[in-house]
């Protein structure tokens, strides 16, 4: 079976297309595979927007003590380390 694909050409600074190269490497991924990966958490990130939106547009805006948990929630990790699961 063929998997079909979209081929795209883009262009970016030289600085940029060296930072992206490297870190395709460093993730063990093609260039192709890390710019697709890279889309799609964009898209991800632009739909979550967008509902966070309406969210706040229906029921108002979220108040400091949501705000901090989400950040809470939400912040990084050292990689390789997972979240703990809820219980």
């Amino acid at each position: 079976m063929c998997m079909q694909v979209d081929r795209l050409s883009v262009t970016m600074d030289p600085e940029l297309g060296q930072a992206v190269r490297q870190a395709a490497a460093r993730s063990g991924m093609s260039l192709s595979r890390w710019l697709s990966d890279a889309a799609a958490d964009h898209l991800r990130n632009q739909l979550l927007a967008a509902a966070l939106d309406a969210w706040e547009a229906e029921d108002g805006a979220f108040s400091e003590a949501e705000l901090a948990t989400a950040a809470q929630l939400l912040k990084p990790r050292a990689p390789g380390r997972r979240r703990p699961r809820a219980s």
